[in-house]
């Protein structure tokens, strides 16, 4: 029985090793990809109407090949994303009931949906109010807003990308209540918990700027009750769902019985 449990064991980390190896190779892949891509998403960024009036420079020989490289790990990951969140719903599948891996498998065009609209909201909407802010700032004190091209490529997807991840929260609760891990009562009950862990969050992976922290983390607070008010839709669906599957199994015993 023991020797059972653990060839259990390691089968099921010889298949999260097999399927970890097959989201770092498509990684790799899409990040080669990305700096055959990483031009033109630049020269884009470089002609957007937030940049225009900005004059940007170039201040350390290596600032080109790290904009390059931030841009191409930005491509990959969003490459990358679905296939990494559909092997994860391929290892944890044969622990769910029929009904339960159909709607699990939902959840993966969603989330990457949702990263990309996170990445959209933080380049459309805050980083525009972020750099306006800033630079009426740098004029106020009579200096030249000249930008180099590092800092400014950093400070922008160093903004962006945590609206990419944040914007993830809604799908993973409504996939951890789906796995029946989370439900809505749970939640409510660590609301005040929850507020203080995703604003120290916030701040983690915003630039050190107190109008990053702001613009992140009440969005960030928006996204957990609307997690909260999904988990209670999914919850509920759970609920009846378990009521006819118990009704129809506990048909199926009896008619055994007999």
């Amino acid at each position: 029985m023991t020797d059972d449990r653990e060839m259990t064991v390691v089968e099921h980390l010889e298949e999260l090793r097999k399927r970890i190896l097959w989201v770092l190779a498509v990684f790799v892949v899409a990040l080669i990809a990305g700096f055959y891509l990483a031009g033109p998403l630049i020269e884009y960024l470089k002609q957007e109407p937030i940049a225009e009036g900005v004059p940007i420079i170039s201040l350390h020989p290596s600032d080109a090949l790290r904009v390059y490289v931030q841009a191409a790990v930005l491509i990959g990951i969003a490459v990358t994303l679905p296939v990494a969140l559909y092997h994860l719903w391929r290892f944890v599948a044969p622990g769910l009931r029929d009904y339960e891996r159909r709607g699990t498998l939902y959840f993966i065009p969603a989330a990457s949906l949702l990263f990309i609209l996170g990445i959209l909201f933080g380049y459309y909407i805050v980083f525009p109010m972020i750099m306006l802010f800033m630079t009426n700032l740098t004029n106020s004190i009579g200096a030249d807003p000249n930008y180099g091209i590092g800092e400014y490529f950093g400070f922008l997807f160093n903004t962006v990308i945590p609206f990419g991840v944040l914007f993830q929260l809604p799908i993973v609760v409504m996939f951890l209540t789906r796995l029946r891990i989370l439900n809505p009562m749970r939640l409510a009950k660590m609301r005040r918990y929850a507020y203080f862990v995703l604003a120290v969050i916030a701040v983690t992976l915003t630039p050190p700027e107190i109008i990053s922290d702001i613009l992140v983390t009440i969005p960030l607070l928006v996204l957990y009750e609307l997690s909260v008010w999904l988990s209670r839709i999914v919850y509920r669906k759970q609920l009846k769902e378990d009521e006819e599957w118990e009704k129809e199994y506990g048909y199926q015993t009896d008619e055994a019985l007999q």
